[in-house]
């Protein structure tokens, strides 16, 4: 140890009570383990500068805690199994990068105590941002962010502890919806016969996708049948087998169906690879989700494209910005029809 002007070696109690820290709190600085014990960045900082201040030899791993960033970027996100997904987390790779920052992108199955585990776990490794995707409740996260002193964005769907970059959601049901009317009322089909599947109950997407979806039917002064929508959920299997039953019941597929993520059209595709060409056909169908492969199935398929490189451009601008008190919430505009990606090095159709 060093030692103080009067010639006695400074000790962490020294160190204590010059800042009013615990003794605990100061070895847990001192030694680098401070993060991982959720020790507030700013009560480490003091505590280091009173340690310098008093010529203690701080540990090398804890002054490099304070003294260098870490250059970690975080994500959470529920899975990897769709376009939409896999696309925030390229984009996110991509963009950290260019700003210099390594990323760490890590899947939680939907679990809240995985998403802990995993928040808790990159907070220790100190990311300098986390960004937190396609969780459904993400104010215990966004908590965990402000005690470590991490700035924390929300992405897809929204929380009240911390900034959100979200799709537009509304706007871009409702333009689906428009679109699908018209192309069901140019096949002399009543505009009305249209159903929305997929989705949660309670689920700012869900909820905003249905509402965008209600005033397209209200703009024509048209009123939703009772069973004009289904939140069957995301699964694939629930998708399929909620259309097998209007399918029973209709002997047809209905007339026109948008489906509301890109899991819940997997199920029609299910569904329809097992009934006759001319049933699949036969229905005019759309999807708040987009994949390229779509082109190639038997029926007439628009689909809607969420913006993930924009989402991730705001979010970063959002940590750029970051301000702990800010709650503010951007929405992305979607887009749909003959699209070019340059990542993809794909065409989107609208058939």
């Amino acid at each position: 140890m060093a030692r103080m002007s009067t010639g006695r070696k400074s000790t962490i109690y020294d160190i204590a009570k010059e800042t009013g820290a615990s003794t605990a709190t100061v070895s847990m600085v001192l030694n680098g383990s401070w993060a991982r014990y959720r020790i507030k960045e700013e009560t480490a900082n003091r505590i280091l500068e009173s340690a310098r201040a008093l010529g203690y030899n701080v540990n090398m791993k804890a002054r490099g805690l304070r003294l260098s960033r870490s250059g970690l970027a975080g994500m959470v996100l529920p899975h990897y199994r769709n376009r939409f997904f896999a696309g925030l987390a390229q984009s996110f790779e991509d963009q950290a990068r260019s700003r210099g920052l390594c990323p760490i992108v890590v899947g939680t199955q939907r679990d809240p105590e995985v998403e802990v585990s995993v928040v808790e776990t990159l907070l220790s490794q100190r990311v300098e941002l986390l960004f937190i995707a396609g969780v459904r409740n993400p104010t215990p996260l966004n908590a965990l962010c402000a005690a470590a002193g991490v700035p924390s964005i929300n992405l897809d769907l929204p929380g009240e502890a911390a900034p959100s970059v979200v799709s537009d959601n509304r706007h871009g049901a409702r333009a689906i919806t428009n679109l699908m009317m018209d192309k069901l009322e140019a096949r002399g089909i009543p505009p009305s016969e249209l159903v929305l599947l997929g989705g949660v109950a309670n689920e700012y997407a869900t909820d905003m996708r249905v509402a965008g979806f209600r005033d397209a039917f209200e703009a024509r002064g048209l009123e939703l049948a009772e069973d004009a929508v289904d939140r069957c959920g995301y699964n694939a299997g629930a998708a399929r087998d909620a259309l097998a039953a209007r399918y029973q019941k209709l002997g047809r597929l209905p007339a026109g169906l948008l489906m509301n993520s890109i899991t819940a059209f997997e199920g029609l595709v299910q569904l329809t690879s097992t009934l006759p060409t001319s049933d699949s056909k036969s229905a005019v169908v759309g999807c708040f989700d987009w994949d390229p492969f779509a082109v190639h199935l038997a029926f007439d398929v628009t689909m809607l494209r969420q913006d993930v490189q924009k989402i991730i451009a705001e979010a970063f601008t959002s940590t750029d910005n970051y301000d702990a008190p800010d709650r503010h919430l951007v929405m992305v505009p979607t887009r749909f029809g003959d699209m070019f990606d340059e990542n993809e090095q794909t065409t989107e159709f609208d058939r």
